[in-house]
Protein backbone atom coordinates (compact mmCIF):
# COMPACT_ATOMS: atom_id res chain seq x y z
CA UNK A 1 0.00 0.00 0.00
CA UNK A 2 0.95 3.44 -0.90
CA UNK A 3 0.10 6.26 1.69
CA UNK A 4 0.13 9.99 0.98
CA UNK A 5 -0.30 12.69 2.98
CA UNK A 6 1.55 15.60 1.89
CA UNK A 7 1.21 19.66 0.85
CA UNK A 8 2.80 21.26 -1.84
CA UNK A 9 2.50 24.58 -3.35
CA UNK A 10 2.55 25.23 -6.87
CA UNK A 11 3.24 28.62 -8.89
CA UNK A 12 3.69 32.08 -6.67
CA UNK A 13 1.87 35.11 -5.80
CA UNK A 14 -1.67 35.28 -3.86
CA UNK A 15 -3.20 33.12 -6.84
CA UNK A 16 -0.79 30.23 -6.37
CA UNK A 17 -2.27 26.69 -6.02
CA UNK A 18 -1.52 23.81 -2.94
CA UNK A 19 -1.23 20.63 -3.94
CA UNK A 20 -2.77 18.68 -0.97
CA UNK A 21 -3.05 15.04 -1.14
CA UNK A 22 -4.08 12.52 1.62
CA UNK A 23 -5.16 9.05 0.68
CA UNK A 24 -3.84 5.32 0.43
CA UNK A 25 -3.27 3.31 -2.82
CA UNK A 26 -3.66 -0.45 -3.22
CA UNK A 27 -0.51 -2.02 -4.04
CA UNK A 28 -0.44 -4.63 -6.96
CA UNK A 29 -3.21 -2.61 -8.40
CA UNK A 30 -3.83 0.01 -11.09
CA UNK A 31 -5.27 3.31 -9.83
CA UNK A 32 -5.77 6.53 -12.27
CA UNK A 33 -5.47 10.10 -10.86
CA UNK A 34 -8.10 12.05 -12.93
CA UNK A 35 -8.54 15.61 -12.62
CA UNK A 36 -8.32 18.82 -14.52
CA UNK A 37 -5.07 20.61 -16.21
CA UNK A 38 -3.48 22.15 -13.42
CA UNK A 39 -4.62 20.56 -10.41
CA UNK A 40 -1.01 18.56 -10.10
CA UNK A 41 -1.54 15.60 -11.96
CA UNK A 42 2.17 15.20 -12.86
CA UNK A 43 3.84 16.39 -9.85
CA UNK A 44 2.13 14.20 -7.83
CA UNK A 45 3.75 11.10 -9.28
CA UNK A 46 6.94 13.26 -9.22
CA UNK A 47 7.12 13.89 -5.67
CA UNK A 48 6.44 9.81 -5.43
CA UNK A 49 9.11 9.21 -7.34
CA UNK A 50 11.38 11.63 -5.24
CA UNK A 51 11.91 14.16 -8.09
CA UNK A 52 10.15 17.04 -6.62
CA UNK A 53 9.71 17.70 -3.12
CA UNK A 54 6.40 18.16 -0.71
CA UNK A 55 6.42 21.22 1.36
CA UNK A 56 5.66 19.16 4.25
CA UNK A 57 3.89 15.58 5.02
CA UNK A 58 4.72 11.85 4.84
CA UNK A 59 4.52 9.14 1.55
CA UNK A 60 4.96 5.20 3.08
CA UNK A 61 5.36 2.77 0.48
CA UNK A 62 4.54 -0.96 1.44
CA UNK A 63 5.38 0.34 5.85
CA UNK A 64 8.47 1.71 4.38
CA UNK A 65 8.79 5.86 4.69
CA UNK A 66 9.64 7.39 1.14
CA UNK A 67 9.35 11.08 3.05
CA UNK A 68 9.08 12.33 5.80
CA UNK A 69 9.00 16.40 6.26
CA UNK A 70 9.35 16.55 9.92
CA UNK A 71 12.41 14.69 10.00
CA UNK A 72 13.71 15.99 6.70
CA UNK A 73 14.09 12.36 5.65
CA UNK A 74 14.10 11.97 1.52
CA UNK A 75 14.67 8.01 0.41
CA UNK A 76 17.13 8.89 -2.74
CA UNK A 77 14.89 8.11 -6.12
CA UNK A 78 17.22 5.45 -7.20
CA UNK A 79 16.29 3.36 -3.79
CA UNK A 80 12.57 3.76 -4.57
CA UNK A 81 12.88 1.36 -7.50
CA UNK A 82 10.38 3.00 -9.20
CA UNK A 83 9.87 3.34 -12.93
CA UNK A 84 8.43 6.15 -14.65
CA UNK A 85 7.01 7.08 -18.08
CA UNK A 86 7.18 10.86 -18.33
CA UNK A 87 4.49 12.91 -20.66
CA UNK A 88 7.44 14.11 -23.19
CA UNK A 89 9.09 10.46 -22.80
CA UNK A 90 12.71 11.83 -21.85
CA UNK A 91 14.16 9.13 -23.91
CA UNK A 92 18.07 9.41 -24.90
CA UNK A 93 18.85 10.73 -28.42
CA UNK A 94 22.33 8.88 -28.13
CA UNK A 95 21.09 5.20 -27.56
CA UNK A 96 18.56 2.82 -29.76
CA UNK A 97 15.39 1.35 -28.95
CA UNK A 98 17.69 -1.99 -27.81
CA UNK A 99 19.94 0.35 -25.62
CA UNK A 100 17.24 1.90 -24.04
CA UNK A 101 15.97 -1.45 -22.80
CA UNK A 102 19.52 -2.97 -21.78
CA UNK A 103 20.32 -0.02 -19.59
CA UNK A 104 17.51 -1.62 -17.44
CA UNK A 105 18.60 -4.96 -17.72
CA UNK A 106 20.89 -7.33 -18.83
CA UNK A 107 18.44 -10.61 -19.58
CA UNK A 108 17.96 -10.54 -23.27
CA UNK A 109 15.07 -12.58 -23.27
CA UNK A 110 13.52 -10.30 -21.18
CA UNK A 111 14.34 -7.70 -23.81
CA UNK A 112 13.17 -9.48 -26.73
CA UNK A 113 10.25 -10.15 -24.71
CA UNK A 114 9.38 -6.24 -24.15
CA UNK A 115 10.05 -5.36 -27.82
CA UNK A 116 7.91 -7.70 -29.01
CA UNK A 117 4.92 -6.75 -26.14
CA UNK A 118 5.53 -2.87 -27.85
CA UNK A 119 6.13 -3.90 -31.30
CA UNK A 120 9.38 -2.19 -31.49
CA UNK A 121 11.49 -5.71 -32.68
CA UNK A 122 11.68 -4.62 -36.27
CA UNK A 123 12.91 -1.18 -34.87
CA UNK A 124 15.14 -1.95 -31.89
CA UNK A 125 18.47 -0.16 -33.80
CA UNK A 126 16.64 3.11 -34.43
CA UNK A 127 17.60 6.31 -32.47
CA UNK A 128 14.56 7.94 -30.97
CA UNK A 129 14.47 10.72 -33.86
CA UNK A 130 13.68 7.92 -36.06
CA UNK A 131 11.12 6.96 -34.45
CA UNK A 132 6.91 8.29 -34.74
CA UNK A 133 5.78 9.86 -31.69
CA UNK A 134 3.56 6.92 -30.77
CA UNK A 135 6.67 4.29 -30.93
CA UNK A 136 8.42 6.97 -29.02
CA UNK A 137 5.36 6.75 -26.32
CA UNK A 138 6.01 2.61 -26.46
CA UNK A 139 9.41 2.44 -26.05
CA UNK A 140 8.96 5.08 -23.00
CA UNK A 141 7.14 2.44 -21.68
CA UNK A 142 8.82 -0.33 -22.03
CA UNK A 143 12.16 1.40 -20.43
CA UNK A 144 10.31 1.93 -17.46
CA UNK A 145 9.35 -1.80 -17.22
CA UNK A 146 12.99 -3.00 -18.38
CA UNK A 147 13.63 -2.59 -14.65
CA UNK A 148 11.10 -4.64 -13.53
CA UNK A 149 10.10 -1.66 -10.85
CA UNK A 150 7.62 -2.61 -7.77
CA UNK A 151 6.26 0.59 -8.53
CA UNK A 152 4.97 2.04 -12.00
CA UNK A 153 4.47 5.84 -12.46
CA UNK A 154 3.06 6.59 -16.11
CA UNK A 155 1.90 9.89 -16.73
CA UNK A 156 -0.73 10.29 -20.01
CA UNK A 157 1.19 7.21 -21.61
CA UNK A 158 -1.31 6.17 -24.45
CA UNK A 159 -1.50 9.86 -25.84
CA UNK A 160 0.13 8.81 -28.95
CA UNK A 161 -1.62 5.67 -29.87
CA UNK A 162 -4.66 4.90 -32.14
CA UNK A 163 -6.99 3.45 -30.06
CA UNK A 164 -6.27 -0.33 -31.48
CA UNK A 165 -2.91 -0.22 -30.42
CA UNK A 166 -3.51 1.33 -27.01
CA UNK A 167 -5.57 -1.36 -26.53
CA UNK A 168 -2.95 -4.25 -27.68
CA UNK A 169 -0.74 -2.22 -25.49
CA UNK A 170 -2.93 -2.66 -22.57
CA UNK A 171 -3.71 -6.10 -22.57
CA UNK A 172 -0.42 -7.32 -22.79
CA UNK A 173 0.30 -4.54 -19.77
CA UNK A 174 -2.28 -6.25 -17.76
CA UNK A 175 -0.27 -9.48 -18.06
CA UNK A 176 3.01 -8.39 -17.31
CA UNK A 177 1.75 -6.14 -14.23
CA UNK A 178 0.13 -9.49 -12.71
CA UNK A 179 3.15 -11.60 -13.42
CA UNK A 180 5.64 -8.96 -11.63
CA UNK A 181 2.96 -7.97 -9.09
CA UNK A 182 3.67 -4.42 -10.34
CA UNK A 183 1.99 -1.63 -8.00
CA UNK A 184 0.58 1.16 -10.93
CA UNK A 185 -0.43 5.17 -10.50
CA UNK A 186 -1.49 6.55 -14.37
CA UNK A 187 -2.48 9.94 -14.69
CA UNK A 188 -5.21 9.99 -17.62
CA UNK A 189 -7.97 12.49 -18.76
CA UNK A 190 -9.67 9.91 -20.08
CA UNK A 191 -12.64 8.88 -17.51
CA UNK A 192 -12.71 5.55 -19.69
CA UNK A 193 -9.24 4.51 -19.98
CA UNK A 194 -7.88 1.37 -18.28
CA UNK A 195 -11.26 1.58 -16.54
CA UNK A 196 -12.03 -1.89 -14.86
CA UNK A 197 -13.85 -2.83 -11.54
CA UNK A 198 -10.48 -3.97 -9.75
CA UNK A 199 -8.97 -0.63 -10.73
CA UNK A 200 -8.90 2.55 -7.82
CA UNK A 201 -9.63 6.08 -9.06
CA UNK A 202 -8.11 8.98 -7.27
CA UNK A 203 -9.87 12.91 -8.38
CA UNK A 204 -7.28 15.08 -7.89
CA UNK A 205 -8.29 18.80 -7.20
CA UNK A 206 -5.58 21.44 -6.30
CA UNK A 207 -7.01 24.19 -3.72
CA UNK A 208 -6.04 28.07 -4.09
CA UNK A 209 -4.44 30.42 -1.28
Amino acid sequence: MIEIDIEKKMGNGSGSLALQVKSAFQSNSVTRILGPSGAGKSTLLKIIAGLVLPDKGTIKFENNIWFDGQTKYNKKVQERQVGFVFQDYALFPNMTVEQHLSYGTTDLNYIRELLEMGELDQLKYRYPKQLSGGQQQRLAILRALSTKPKLLLMDEPFSALDAALKNRMMERLKLIFEEQKTTVIMVTHQDNEWASADNQIFNLESREN
